[in-house]
């Protein structure tokens, strides 16, 4: 290999060296974990452990805490040391079982489908590089079409190009502040996500209540049925130059452009779209589960969906949130009992259910304080995913 390649792009100063050339099998040895199936977890386990699945789910490069336990008998598991590189032995696809994570922890169970690589150079070190530059060279070695398969013979042949231990070390403790930064972020957002969730449910069953600029109570919040509050619309007149609109429960009623949508849809079936405006609703129709969506944007969509318009002054985001309800979601789902799969939730359905509505001050008092508490959830995700670019980046770097 060439010198340039054996200097990374980006190092701290202190280090000058080129790093070397070895094949893992001259630095590592290789086992596999055992057993380990889901029945074999339970809460009340006095052996944390590991199972491959979690890999995927779980676990990024480093594993200092573990989420599992088991109660099998330890002289039937393997058990992990300090600095175990473990890779899936077995995945879906070529690219998706190329995931290293190194463990933090001795005394954990490693479960089956687990490549175990003890090396004496820096695991977590390791980690990041065979997540980074070498994930693509991992994938190649794997084998399989339904069910790609990883084994110790293919990963010993695999070629690094290696730092001395210190700047391992250097850069491992880099990347692992970087991503206890993203997991304070990831934290956060969960707490922000997990109080608006609480919050709404005070606000809905008006266990907490807003009061007027002069500290009055509003008035009291009215029972109304769908009908009274919305109509559907049915409105085909277009000429097809509108966007279509994905009907999402992440991000409500959005043009499919922005978003990965693969369902082609022909011209003939186009003229028979509806027309939604900017500030309807949306009811998702078969397998109902998330609620009825918003859309800020003007489109159209499929005829099988029913769209909802306002015949009240209301502010439209208090019924954006109120929508998304569990109480209001589960009344809804509560129409579909019984009814077969293909059945779908009828505008007489949606009518019937009764729904709470504060006058329209308070309705805007509410969304207020709930779109607050969406934008801090926005910046914090925004924060989460700028991070994970400059990590991205700085792997490109750092790493030949």
């Amino acid at each position: 290999m060439g010198k340039r390649k054996n200097i990374p792009q980006l190092r701290f100063p202190e280090f000058k060296d080129e790093w070397i050339a070895v094949k893992l099998g001259e630095i590592a040895s290789f086992s596999k974990g055992k057993g380990l199936s889901k029945n074999d977890i339970t809460e009340n386990g006095v052996t944390e452990c590991i199972r491959y699945g979690e890999l995927y789910t779980t676990y990024n490069e480093t594993i200092n805490s573990v989420i599992s336990k088991t109660n099998i008998n330890r002289d039937d598991l393997v058990i992990s040391e300090t600095n175990d590189i473990i890779i899936p032995a077995s995945g879906e696809t070529h690219i998706d079982i190329a995931k290293a994570s190194c463990v933090l922890k001795s005394g954990v169970a490693l479960g089956g489908d687990l490549n175990i690589i003890k090396t004496p150079n820096n695991g977590v070190f390791l980690s990041y590089y065979l997540n980074s530059s070498k994930k693509q060279d991992i994938a190649q070695l794997a084998q399989g079409i339904s069910v790609v398969h990883l084994y110790a013979g293919q990963l010993s042949k695999l070629w690094l190009v290696l730092p001395v231990l210190p700047e391992q070390q250097k850069i491992a403790s880099f990347f692992t502040v970087i991503d206890q930064k993203i997991s304070q972020l990831k934290h956060i957002k969960n707490l922000l996500e997990h109080y608006k969730k609480g919050v709404m449910q005070k606000i809905f069953s008006q266990e907490i209540r807003f009061r007027d600029e002069h500290g009055n109570n509003y008035p009291q919040w009215k029972l109304m049925s769908g009908d009274a509050l919305f109509t559907t619309i049915s409105n085909k007149s277009h000429n097809s130059d509108l966007p279509i609109l994905a009907i999402t429960q992440e991000n409500g009623a959005i043009p499919r452009n922005m978003i990965d949508y693969n369902i082609t849809v022909t011209e003939q079936s186009i003229d028979s779209y509806k027309v939604v405006e900017e500030g309807d609703f949306i009811i998702s129709l078969r397998s109902f589960q998330g609620g009825i969506e918003y859309s800020n944007y003007k489109g159209i969509c499929s005829p099988a969906y029913i769209i909802l318009r306002a015949i009240q002054d209301i502010d439209h985001r208090y019924f954006k949130y109120y929508f998304k309800t569990e109480r209001y979601i589960t009344d809804l789902n509560r129409k579909l009992e019984g009814i077969r799969d293909g059945k779908m939730v009828s505008f007489k359905y949606f009518s019937e259910i009764k729904i709470n509505v504060p006058c329209k001050q308070e309705q805007t008092k509410i969304a207020d304080f709930l779109s607050a508490i969406e934008g801090k959830i926005r910046v914090t995700q925004f924060q989460i995913e700028k991070a994970e670019v400059w990590k991205k980046g700085l792997m490109q770097q750092m790493f030949c």
